[in-house]
């Protein structure tokens, strides 16, 4: 199976939002990668519903929200409002995480957990089968075009056995650093999504780069 694309925003030219998004809808991405920080969970902030709406007015794919937020409870129903099709939250971030996937899946979203570099995928244990996505972080999260961190391999890997073992539906997505040279091996170790920010828009022909990792299988 091909793997789904889903280009960062947050990499993209803000000053030209409605062009980039225009051009993402012509080329083979999947979903459309919104990263949403508070600068309390990670030392960042990006944006919130207003740029949300504002993409999603233009946006013909669906938009995979990323909330590296405190307490993202309390904002799921606005999230889903302005345009999430699917709704990640941070497993760090949730003291309750079985009630905040519950309430992402109330309001009709795919519900998602990502997982810090330096948290074990074997916490995801109790929650794995509910989940429709558990995004991996292959950076520390907080800023775009940081370097790969390798770990992700073997982590990829225990999370794919974790998945099978429990009979769950849920997708891999692989979030920070993802390029041309290490695609297809996290493709082999397991992954389904692949998140491309600065990658893909640093790109001389995003297209093309969009194209080339969607095809990395071939």
């Amino acid at each position: 199976m091909r793997p789904l694309i889903a280009p960062s925003v947050l990499a993209s030219d803000f000053a030209n939002l409605q062009s980039e998004v225009e051009m993402l809808n012509t080329s083979q991405a999947d979903w459309l990668h919104i990263d949403i920080m508070d600068g309390r969970f990670v030392p960042n902030i990006s944006f919130g519903f207003p740029v949300m709406q504002a993409i999603k007015k233009h946006a013909q794919k669906p938009m995979d929200v990323h909330l590296m937020i405190v307490e993202p409870e309390l904002y799921i129903e606005q999230f889903r409002a302005a345009g999430a099709d699917v709704i990640s939250v941070h497993i760090e971030a949730c003291n309750h995480l079985h009630r905040t996937i519950q309430q992402i899946k109330a309001t009709g979203a795919k519900a998602g957990v990502a997982v810090n570099p330096h948290t074990s995928v074997s916490l995801l244990d109790d929650i794995i089968a509910d989940l429709d996505l558990v995004c991996l972080m292959s950076v520390n999260p907080g800023f775009g075009g940081q370097k790969f961190i390798e770990n992700t391999y073997r982590k990829t890997e225990a999370l794919k056995n974790l998945i099978l073992q429990r009979n769950s539906q849920a997708l891999i997505e692989i979030d920070g650093g993802v390029n041309q040279q290490n695609a297809r091996a996290l493709l082999d170790s397991g992954a389904d999504v692949l998140v491309a920010g600065s990658f893909v828009f640093s790109a001389q022909d995003p297209i093309a780069t969009i194209a080339n990792l969607k095809n990395v299988l071939k």
